[in-house]
């Protein structure tokens, strides 16, 4: 996992900028392509708006950070060919829940989506939503909706427990931890019963990380684990 970095802010402070973006032009038959190729695998994605980074800065604790409107299409070839551009990120904001007696824990991602089959924190890419009248973006709020989305959980009220920027080349992910109230079966039974109301959970089942050797290298991606390990020496 060399070349990730991992770092910690108070706040993040987003807000959406008007970019044309040359390469997803540039690129745009092939990028239509490819997304139709991804289609006939999976006929139930979309292609939605969704934000990407253009500009970012952390000083002091503080992540200020431009995003513009982009075509998930494009996204979706952006990370499938490597992120040949770099003059953008793949930006998101994703819930860290933690049960009372210390599991962290994932989802599975259903056969339906993108990533089928991928273990992550509950998240997904941020969307015009989350944009407020004022052309700010509240990423913790999109963090805290997908993780009621996918789980059924809502984070308990108390301090603000901040934020972890973890850089993986073109990934930014800012992992925000939930601490929740109850213990690991309790939760999970809550989330189970969520998943089984729904026609189509996004998430096909939930994994449950202690130890090192939960970590999965075939299904968790390495931010992923780069986190969860990083937590688990300082808990140690």
């Amino acid at each position: 996992m060399t070349g990730i970095t991992l770092t910690p802010a108070r706040r993040v402070e987003a807000r959406m900028v008007a970019h044309d973006w040359p390469w997803a032009r540039d690129s745009r038959a092939a990028i239509q392509a490819h997304w139709e190729a991804r289609r006939a695998a999976r006929p139930a994605m979309f292609n939605g708006t969704v934000l990407m980074l253009r500009r970012f800065d952390l000083a002091d604790g503080v992540l200020t950070a431009e995003l513009f409107e982009a075509e998930y299409a494009a996204l979706t070839a952006l990370k499938d060919w490597g992120f040949p551009d770099g003059t953008v990120l793949n930006v998101f904001a994703a819930a860290v829940p933690r049960t009372r007696d210390g599991a962290f824990l994932l989802g599975e991602m259903g056969p339906h989506t993108a990533a089928a089959g991928r273990v992550y924190f509950p998240c997904g890419t941020p969307d015009p939503t989350d944009i407020d009248p004022d052309g700010r973006v509240d990423l913790a709020a999109s963090a805290l909706r997908e993780l009621h989305e996918e789980t059924g959980l809502l984070a308990p009220q108390g301090p603000d427990p901040g934020w972890v920027i973890v850089r993986d080349g073109g990934l930014m992910a800012l992992l925000r931890p939930v601490q929740l109230d109850e213990d690991e079966a309790t939760v999970r039974g809550r989330i189970a019963a969520h998943l089984a109301a729904e026609a189509e959970p996004e998430l096909s089942a939930i994994v449950v990380v202690r130890r090192d050797s939960d970590l999965d290298p075939a299904r968790m991606p390495a931010f992923v684990r780069h986190y969860l390990a990083r937590v688990l020496a300082e808990d140690a």
